[in-house]
Order: C-alpha cells, then structure tokens, then sequence
C-alpha cells in the first residue's frame, strides 16, 4: 500500500501533486508549538526537503504545546529534537536542523534555498526580518501568531503583499505566552492551518492561500479573516531589523533595556535611555548619525523610533535579543 494513497486519491492532488511535495523545500523558523503541528503534517504528506532553525533549548513549560518532545529532552536543541522524532515519522523527507537564531546575517541564504517559509518563531521581530527577505526572494511567507486562546495565520510575500503592508506598526503592548499563557490546542490548531496553507500551495491549490489572512478564536469558536491582495507596501520610514554586527562606530546607540534586564549595553558606548525619554524629544542624534536602538523584543525599540521620527528624520535600525 502507497503510504500516501489517502491523499493521491484527491482529484486535486494525485500523482502530480504528491511529486510536487517530493520536490518542495521549506524553511520552518522556530521549532516550538506552532511548528510542531506543522512539522508532522508537512513530513506526513511528504515535502521532500525541510529545514528547521531554532537556537533555544527544550524547557518543561513547553511540553503542553510542543508535543514532538519529551520529558527526558528538557535541556536539549528543539531543532534537533524535531529532526530525531521526525525522522522516524517518514524517512522519505531530508531534515535539517539548524541550531543558530535566525537573524538579519543568515535570512537571506535560508530564505534563498527555500520554496515556500513557514514563520513558526511567534516573535516581532523575526517575523519582520522573515517578510523583508521574502519580499526581496518573492518566496512565499506562511506567518502565525497565537497568544491565548486566538491567533491568526496568513500568506503573504510570493506576488502579494508583505506583513509590514498588513500589520505596518507593531501592537502597543508585547505580550508572549510567558506572560499571557496560551492553551495547546489552540497553538496546535493554528500551527496545522499553517501546514495546510503551505500544502495548498505546494499543490496549486485554487484559492490560493497568498494574500489571505485568517482568524482564529478558540474561546468562542469563531473563526474570521479577509483577503488583503490590494494592501499596499509601506515606502517610507521603514524600520528594519539589523544584527550587531552592522553597528558603527559613529552610530547613535540607544539600549533600552533596564539595567537588572540588560546589566550590559548593546555595546560599551551605547546610551541608556527609555521610552518615555523619547517621547518626550530628549535623545536627539546627530544629522549625520544613524540611530540604533536595542531592546528585547523589539517593541520597546519600535516605540522609541516612532517617537523619534517625530523630530528627526535620519535613519533608525533596530536591534533586539533575537537579531544580535
């Protein structure tokens, strides 16, 4: 028996479609709750080729969502957690984990090897850095969120519009679910309509699901979404994310941690301001300068910049925990 006969028999996917699976390669960013439902059905399916790219370590708070790993893994790499348990689901597919952080350094290479990249990190800023380098590859971009019992998935970059002309400014406030918590289930459900949309597109199915964005309420039951083919990309004033590498020494650094949160500074000569201070147009660079702010998750930096926009208008990057 064909293992995947149950699938060939759909009209839409047939023989052609499942060598169409056989040929894609994907890109999966981050190997958590969100990536563990969709790690199992793409491997299940059987995409040919799948890398995984997570630097954090499995932890016991993790286990109610991200059901790929173990009790006795706690301590070990999530990537290469995912790639022992999936290997022994299909060995049809090549996995390969990557250990290091996705950052503005390593995206454009990955992100250039794949067909299709599934944005499972749930973090600020990599999915921003992930939409630019989609964007510029016009490779399509599969990213989701979840916090709770809600969340969203969606389709953009591939020909239609990024998440920066979706989502242009970040939320007001940043909660992650170490702070607000979030039920299993609901990660699971959202991380395998993730899998769904990048099946669907392997496959050619119609609607395709580029340009959609759908959206889940787990509490209440309801799911919701539209189409954003029309959106348009933000052209000014946009706030990318860069590593530590890219500062300069004539830059205008601001770290925008709290010193019991960062005791060291983004770099030796970085100023210690807040959020607050900027909003009160006290930081002011110079013409020439170029202003680096650094904080954690990448809000904090966004706010100061969008303040800081408001009286000066040289050029900002932003640095967080994640890209540097």
């Amino acid at each position: 028996m064909n293992r995947y006969a149950r699938q060939e028999i759909l009209s839409e996917i047939g023989v052609d479609g499942q060598k169409r699976l056989a040929d894609a390669r994907v890109l999966v960013v981050g190997a958590g709750g969100l990536a563990c439902p969709a790690l199992q059905y793409l491997v299940g399916a059987g995409v040919g080729w799948i890398d995984i790219i997570d630097h954090d370590v499995v932890s016991l708070s993790n286990l109610h969502r991200q059901t790929l790993y173990r009790e006795d893994q706690v301590g070990s790499s999530k990537s290469q957690m995912a790639v022992l348990a999936l290997s022994k689901l299909n060995t049809d597919c090549r996995l390969r984990a990557i250990t290091s952080a996705l950052s503005p350094a390593n995206v454009d290479g990955l992100v250039r090897e794949a067909d299709i990249v599934l944005d499972c990190a749930d973090s600020f800023a990599v999915s921003y850095i992930l939409s630019d380098a989609c964007l510029a590859e016009e490779k399509p971009l599969i990213s989701a969120s979840a916090l709770e019992f809600s969340g969203y998935v969606g389709g953009f970059c591939g020909g239609k519009p990024s998440l920066r002309a979706v989502f242009p400014d970040l939320p007001s406030r940043a909660a992650t679910c170490a702070t607000a918590g979030v039920l299993g289930s609901v990660v699971g459900t959202i991380g395998a309509m993730q899998a769904q949309m990048t099946l669907a597109l392997i496959v050619g199915l119609d609607p395709s699901p580029l340009g959609q964005l759908v959206t889940v309420d787990l509490k209440r039951f309801r799911f919701g979404g539209f189409r954003f083919d029309g959106a348009v990309e933000p052209s000014d004033n946009l706030l990318k994310f860069i590593g530590i590498e890219d500062i300069k020494t004539a830059d205008f650094v601001v770290d925008l941690r709290e010193l019991d949160e960062a005791p060291e500074a983004i770099t030796p000569d970085a100023l210690r301001y807040l959020v607050t201070d900027f909003a009160k147009q006290i930081p002011v660079p110079e013409p020439q300068q170029t202003a680096i702010l650094c904080c954690r998750s990448g809000l904090r930096a966004w706010q100061a910049a969008r303040h800081l926009q408001k009286y000066w208008d040289g050029e900002i990057s932003l640095i967080t925990d994640t890209t540097n």
